[in-house]
């Protein structure tokens, strides 16, 4: 997967299918609209996109207090790579982007410069200035792109959601969160010079405990405390598994 941070040196291709949002997690409902980009790419010969923004939103409007992700930027670009998709456009969230429209971040953005052919977007997509931009503007004759709308998804009967999950790791429940995600909950932290491994500031733990985990390849019990994660690798980037 290639990753493109900006719209100054955008690739060559013809055409992409695309999706847009935070994509939080990327979970199991995720995957689902995802395996559709991919699908509808493949039938019109063109590439598999998913745009999202850095800083989240909320940091950018000063929103942010109480803010825990799922996913870092880093977490989310290794997930979409074992997904699949050919580019992450990863558009750099400030002010001014904010005061966008969905009718300019449409037209200058999506079909001008990343030349989206067509749109899969969730069952719950708003995008644009006060989130103005939304499915029945999309699907109307005003947007200069097609557009497909999937469900929200459930597992065993369970609705899937950001906020579901986020609710799931806050109890400690890690199967659940591994089966309501589609793989184990994933976390990337750079060793202090204690050689603890400390998280994005964002980044939501579960809570202080021991855990089974997967960490570079092994198999280990990790301890958690104090949003510090404690456990045998030293080396300078770690990826953690919590099974």
């Amino acid at each position: 997967m290639q990753i493109i941070r900006g719209f100054d040196h955008i690739p060559t291709y013809t055409k992409a299918v695309a999706t847009v949002g935070s994509y939080d997690g990327l979970h199991s409902g995720h995957s689902v609209l995802l395996d559709r980009v991919k699908q509808r790419a493949k039938a019109l010969d063109a590439v598999s996109m998913v745009i999202t923004f850095e800083p989240h939103p909320r940091i950018t409007l000063g929103q942010d207090e109480g803010l825990k992700l799922l996913t870092t930027l880093e977490e989310k670009a290794l997930l979409l790579d074992k997904m699949g998709i050919d580019f992450m456009m990863v558009i750099p969230f400030d002010r001014a982007f904010s005061q966008l429209s969905h009718q300019q971040f449409i037209e200058h953005y999506l079909v001008g410069k990343l030349r989206v052919a067509q749109l899969i977007v969730g069952y719950n997509h708003h995008f644009g200035h006060n989130k103005s931009g939304d499915y029945n503007y999309l699907s109307s004759n005003q947007a200069p792109l097609t557009v497909t709308q999937v469900e929200q998804q459930r597992v065993e009967s369970q609705k899937v959601s950001s906020t579901i999950i986020r609710q799931t790791i806050e109890r400690g429940d890690m199967a659940l969160a591994a089966q309501l995600l589609g793989h184990n909950y994933i976390i990337i932290g750079q060793s202090d010079s204690n050689g603890n491994i400390v998280p994005s500031p964002y980044k939501l733990l579960p809570p202080s405990g021991k855990y089974r985990a997967v960490v570079d390849g092994n198999r280990e019990e990790i301890t958690i405390e104090q949003g510090a994660i404690y456990c045998s690798v030293k080396s300078k980037t770690v990826k953690i598994e919590l099974c």
